[in-house]
């Protein structure tokens, strides 16, 4: 019978690709643990290390079971902190995902509100793009994640929840003199892009847009993250499409609506179908969905950011009532761990 400490030295040799430091890893003798990964590989009838002096590699099994012994040790943690939990949420921990234009304004409000209710939970913040997001979710290293639209889309391993439907907007410099108030997609033919690096859903989008409208874009640069791009743009190198929200904060930038229809993109709240979300979680969830809603009701949502309510249909003009007895935000005491490898 497979066991899970035979997982936890498979995969530090995965890591390591050597013996001797996968056992200094685990606190183990290098003995013991060659013995145990010899005996996962007779349990599993197959080969999971190509072994030469120096050089250790995964065979074709072994790069299967990378990420399924994750996704099994994910989940017995995450059994282990449902368990922990029954006791009020006094402790545990917390594994957020969120792309990098989400990580400030509504996402922080949340993570104050919650810290501030719920001191002794754990936050771990992970900032990636929302394909990097689904695979993490999917390896059990996130408990949830605020991941976009089209990527979420039919994915029948995600439970997810439309939030927030959000315009896409030209971020120009606030001096650049404009002879029309609204882009065409056609407009930007000819305009030099500031363009994010491969792997932002972000580009694609502006990729697909604009070849669609028959054209390719010429890039002024390309290959920054969301701050470097707005900083590029700032300092007048070209202009960039971007979602609304991250303009604020910027003055020396203007958001150049797209006329109608904009492109559009949903923002949402995902976790795995075959796992129920930890209690943290669930509050995490119920205290961002009623910080949005009244948000909403005071009409102070960012331009062109548009409430959505579970089930995809846009709120009307009246608040909605709260999910969650939140209180009002005050100084934190939780522990927040931010991992950032941003993308978007």
């Amino acid at each position: 019978m497979v066991q899970l400490q035979q997982l936890v030295y498979f995969l530090a040799v995965a890591r390591t690709r050597h013996f001797t430091r996968a056992a200094a890893l685990t606190h183990v003798a290098q003995p013991s643990l060659s013995r145990q990964i010899h005996c996962l590989e007779r349990e599993l009838g197959s080969e999971l290390f190509h072994r030469a002096r120096g050089n250790v590699t995964l065979t074709p099994a072994g790069e299967v079971l990378v990420p399924l012994a994750k996704r099994i040790l994910a989940d017995v943690e995450t059994a282990r902190l449902q368990v922990h939990e029954l006791a009020e949420l006094r402790q545990g921990r917390l594994r957020l995902g969120a792309t990098p234009s989400l990580c400030t304004g509504p996402l922080a409000h949340a993570l104050a509100n919650f810290g501030a209710r719920y001191p002794g939970i754990q936050l771990i913040i992970d900032e990636s793009g929302s394909r990097d997001l689904v695979r993490q979710l999917a390896e059990g290293a996130i408990d949830l994640a605020m991941i976009t639209s089209p990527v979420h889309r039919g994915d029948p391993t995600l439970d997810t929840i439309p939030i927030l439907r959000e315009q896409l907007t030209v971020a120009v410099p606030r001096t650049m003199d404009l002879d029309f108030d609204s882009f065409r997609i056609g407009d930007l033919r000819d305009r030099p892009l500031v363009m994010f690096r491969e792997g932002y859903d972000l580009r694609s989008m502006t990729l697909t847009a604009c070849q669609r409208a028959g054209f390719q874009p010429r890039f002024a640069i390309e290959g920054g993250e969301m701050d470097a791009v707005l900083s590029f743009v700032e300092a007048g190198l070209g202009i960039a499409v971007v979602p609304s929200m991250v303009l604020q904060g910027r003055p020396q930038l203007r958001g150049v609506p797209f006329m109608p229809p904009p492109p559009i993109r949903t923002i949402a709240l995902a976790h795995r179908t075959d796992v129920h979300p930890t209690r943290a979680a669930e509050e995490f969830r119920a205290t961002l969905v009623w910080l949005l809603n009244s948000a909403h009701a005071q009409g102070s949502l960012p331009a062109g950011v548009e409430l959505v309510m579970p089930g995809g249909t846009p709120c009307g003009q009246s608040g909605h009532g709260s999910t969650s007895a939140a209180q009002s935000p005050r100084p934190s005491s939780s522990r927040t761990t931010r991992h950032a490898s941003p993308s978007e």
